[in-house]
């Protein structure tokens, strides 16, 4: 699998040249960022709001009593993966169009062809392109299985990561701080690609299909593995593995110093009665 990934790409820099190669990358940048904001902005900014308001309803009956220390505090893993899966389902939504249009300009070559072509100029000519032949559902083509394998993902990541943060101070009485971020988003993003990659694979495949090929998200499964066997789910494991591993650890750790200096930044600046309502 490796060497034919390599190969690949040594012809597609034979035909098509690094130049164009590195042009094809830059253009994908900006729906690529989009993307990501989208993505991760609504998974890691509504995980904790959903996870206070449910363990509210859970303890108290009530969703009036998020604010409580006691309650942000509580951890129920039931409670953790529902609010992982329930952010990861938005963030998908919301930034599917843009993985759609990254997924095809990536995929398009003109000298090795690979699966189904779209020919787009950028990233506002492919959604436009979109618009017009398929409309606004043509935009959200895959959605489903997005929304899926992002809820697979989120929905063990977040849980994970902080579970084993829990279980490393406990054994071996780490300290929080950056050694212990980067164990826990390790042990998070190896757990996210086991989860992730058999709903990953269906979606990239919805995604690049023209027309009808599947009929849904478990059309597309039941004949990958029918023609291909099971292991084919989990085709480029390795691959994935070492995109979302360094994206993981990146993502979470970073996300840990933000999120102590936005609080050193509300420290400082919010007066009292704003910080009490938060």
């Amino acid at each position: 699998m490796k060497a034919c990934a390599d190969s690949y790409e040594v012809s597609t820099a034979r035909y098509e040249g690094t130049k164009i190669d590195y042009t094809s990358k830059k253009t994908n940048m900006l729906e690529q960022y989009i993307y990501q904001i989208m993505l991760n902005g609504c998974r890691l900014g509504f995980y904790d709001p959903i996870r206070t308001h449910l363990n509210s309803l859970y303890l108290t009956r009530s969703l009036s009593a998020h604010t409580d220390p006691h309650i942000q505090q509580h951890q129920s893993l039931p409670i953790n993966i529902i609010s992982g899966a329930s952010s990861g389902v938005l963030g998908a939504f919301a930034g599917s169009p843009f993985f759609l249009v990254k997924t095809r300009l990536q995929s398009y070559s003109p000298f090795l062809p690979v699966g189904t072509q779209h020919k787009y100029k950028g990233a506002s000519d492919g959604l436009s392109q979109i618009y017009k032949t398929e409309g606004t559902k043509g935009l959200y083509r895959g959605v489903f299985p997005a929304m899926v394998r992002t809820a697979f993902g989120s929905s063990v990541q977040l849980p994970t990561y902080f579970l084993a943060k829990r279980r490393l101070k406990t054994w071996f009485g780490m300290e929080d701080g950056t050694p212990l971020h980067l164990l826990s988003s390790t042990c998070s993003g190896f757990v996210v690609c086991v989860f992730m990659h058999p709903p990953d694979t269906v979606m990239a495949r919805m995604y690049n299909q023209t027309g009808n090929l599947y009929t849904g998200a478990f059309d597309c499964l039941y004949r990958t593995v029918k023609t291909e066997g099971i292991l084919a789910v989990y085709k480029g494991f390795f691959a994935h593995l070492a995109r979302i591993l360094p994206h993981t650890i990146l993502t979470l750790t970073l996300a840990e110093q933000t999120n102590k200096l936005m609080r050193r930044f509300e420290d400082r600046v919010l007066p009292e009665r704003v910080k009490e309502g938060i």
